[in-house]
């Protein structure tokens, strides 16, 4: 079965975004593994500001590889070409997709989409690009999520910029 990889920045207080939705904080000095995660996976969900956000950046998702991808929103009606729209019960859908033939998935983005499939369990791994950097306001990495979820750390990588590599798989 394909696994859920949530991959993402976040400063070392939790923030996934600051304070005016900005990503300029960002290391992008070099790869941080980027080119052996995306060996990995050929699938990614993302929920709808976060594709809304690609869709308006061009330059943004230029350094991504094409991949299928899923949008989770209930409240688009259409999105590009190649985009599956996902709403209602995404437990199920989500389920299925896991089953399907393919490489792992990419939970690239969404505080909201990100919180919902941690509390349903679904998501299998979390690899966090840790930054150096207190950002002290902006959106949380999580929101919402009220009983403990208990990890597993299964791989660290430190870099000499001081940004920490840590994944986790669920226990």
């Amino acid at each position: 079965m394909r696994k859920i990889i949530l991959g993402l920045a976040v400063s070392l207080d939790s923030f996934i975004e600051g304070p005016n939705g900005e990503y300029d904080w960002c290391f992008t000095d070099q790869d941080y593994g980027m080119s052996d995660f995306f060996k990995r996976v050929d699938t990614v969900f993302m929920g709808r500001k976060s594709y809304e956000l690609t869709q308006n950046v061009k330059e943004s998702n230029s350094w991504m590889p094409p991949m299928k991808t899923y949008v989770f929103s209930n409240t688009l009606t259409a999105a590009g070409e190649g985009v599956t729209l996902v709403s209602g019960d995404i437990e199920k859908q989500i389920t299925a997709i896991k089953k399907e033939e393919g490489k792992d998935i990419w939970l690239f983005g969404g505080a909201v989409l990100t919180s919902a499939l941690m509390k349903l369990k679904l998501v299998d791994e979390l690899w966090l690009a840790v930054h150096p950097i207190i950002l002290g306001s902006g959106k949380p990495l999580f929101n919402d999520i009220a009983n403990r979820i208990p990890l597993n750390l299964v791989d660290t990588k430190t870099y000499s910029t001081g940004l920490i590599s840590l994944t986790y798989t669920l226990k």
